[in-house]
């Protein structure tokens, strides 16, 4: 299995991603530069973390306009696995390869922390090795997190079982508490309708290996692995 890691100028996970999946995870991995038009032999690909362009007039905004987003389009469009983390998340909403928009967070700051989120859903390539109501602890780190969408959206989203983080408090109640940032519905994840592309605002990459201390985001880098293999 061998996941392409996409490189925007402003990016700042990358390595942290080609760390998880090629080091701790054994896969194979490469970066992909923004100015790549093509992507061939590619099982997943993940849009990381960063400021790409820096993210001047909104977030992901001007990533949308990158070379490398026809590829990455036609790619999810054909089955292809898509991962977006943070302001990866931020650049496929822009995009519209998930629907809604992301807002500043509610309290106006930055905010750096572990959250606790609900795993809503295991029937996805994302959360197969994970339980549906099971409770991970994983990093924020955004301004921009206060996820958006109206109300015929939510519902759908919903219907549809699109849903597949929320956040929540270590026993998994999802309340405006447990909420960080703004988000409707206290929604930290969701998949597009085939369920081969993923966006969420935490960061599994930061919380994968023993090491840190915490290890709950592997979960999601496994059922990755899983279903490619």
């Amino acid at each position: 299995m061998r996941f392409g890691i996409v490189v925007f100028p402003g990016s700042n996970c990358d390595h942290d991603c080609y760390h998880v999946t090629r080091h701790v995870l054994g896969g194979e991995a490469e970066f992909i530069w923004h100015k790549e038009e093509k992507i061939t032999g590619i099982d997943c690909l993940i849009l990381p973390g960063g400021f790409s362009y820096g993210d001047y007039l909104r977030t992901g905004a001007i990533a949308k306009f990158s070379p490398v987003m026809k590829a990455v389009r036609d790619f999810a469009e054909g089955g292809g696995l898509v991962f977006g983390i943070c302001n990866g998340f931020q650049i496929l909403l822009e995009s519209g390869l998930l629907p809604g928009a992301m807002k500043r967070n509610e309290s106006l700051k930055f905010i750096c922390k572990d959250v606790w989120l609900r795993t809503e859903s295991s029937e996805t390539p994302f959360t197969n090795q994970l339980e549906a109501g099971e409770v991970l602890r994983i990093p924020i780190a955004h301004a921009d997190g206060n996820y958006y969408a109206d109300a015929e959206t939510l519902a759908r989203l919903n219907e549809e079982d699109r849903v597949l983080f929320r956040y929540s408090d270590p026993y998994g109640k999802t309340d405006a508490s447990a909420n960080p940032n703004g988000s409707r519905e206290n929604i930290a994840g969701i998949v597009n309708e085939k369920r081969n592309v993923l966006g969420m605002m935490p960061h599994p990459e930061r919380c994968a290996e023993a090491i840190l201390g915490n290890e709950d985001g592997r979960g999601i880098f496994e059922s990755i692995l899983h279903h490619v293999q």
